[in-house]
């Protein structure tokens, strides 16, 4: 028989959980990335010490921030994974929607790759397990679309991740940059042609011809 009072204690440990990870994100959209503990503590009025009664230690802490951060750019990103339309009209809109919301939280993106500054960043699992997630899914796409042909290759998921690598090193260098010398929009082009232009060259290489005004049911 569960107890009343244990679940109660755990409700209200959730609510300050996400109390306290919301009141994170806002820290860092207004402040940057080099948060203090105890800024995100008065932000979400709890003492500091509930913070590491709720979190194992600040590593703890700063990853299950990028997964909240994660969550919020998958709301907006992740319906634009299953492609509609045509070809170009799918890329354009998942390029265009990936930076128009990195453009809208600059400071967010940055924590997901590199955390606080004063911090040394080990890496996050929870980075690094999206971005495979979403190349094994475009694997699969591309695996599809090969199967329906009848070709027989394992290119599919190695195209898949080479996309996104290109659009993540792209992205994040151009984030490093301060001297604004490429537009967001002229970014954007740039990053739909390339993605195209890998897509075609190496389907064609394959045997299967697609165009841009290809509809993606018809692959």
């Amino acid at each position: 028989m569960t107890d009343g009072r244990a679940t109660r204690w755990d409700d209200h440990k959730m609510q300050r959980r996400d109390r306290i990870l919301e009141a994170a994100l806002e820290a860092v959209e207004d402040g940057g990335t080099d948060i203090g503990v105890q800024q995100i503590a008065e932000r979400a009025q709890v003492p500091r010490s509930v913070v590491y009664r709720i979190f194992a230690d600040r590593g703890d802490l700063d990853e299950q921030i990028r997964l909240r951060i994660i969550d919020v750019m998958m709301t907006e990103l992740g319906p634009v994974l299953t492609p509609h339309g045509t070809v170009r009209e799918a890329i354009e809109l998942a390029v265009d929607t990936y930076l128009r919301w990195i453009v809208a939280h600059p400071r967010l993106h940055a924590f997901l790759g590199k955390g606080a500054p004063s911090r040394k960043s080990v890496g996050s699992r929870a980075v690094t397990g999206t971005k495979t997630a979403i190349g094994v899914q475009l694997g699969e796409l591309l695996a599809g679309i090969l199967d329906r042909r009848e070709v027989t290759s394992n290119l599919a998921e190695p195209l898949a991740f080479a996309l996104v690598g290109l659009v993540d090193a792209t992205v994040n260098r151009w984030l490093s940059q301060q001297d604004g010398a490429v537009s967001s929009d002229e970014l954007a082009r740039f990053l739909e042609t390339s993605i195209w232009s890998v897509l075609d060259a190496n389907l064609r290489a394959l045997g299967v011809e697609i165009m841009p005004s290809t509809t993606v049911a018809e692959l």
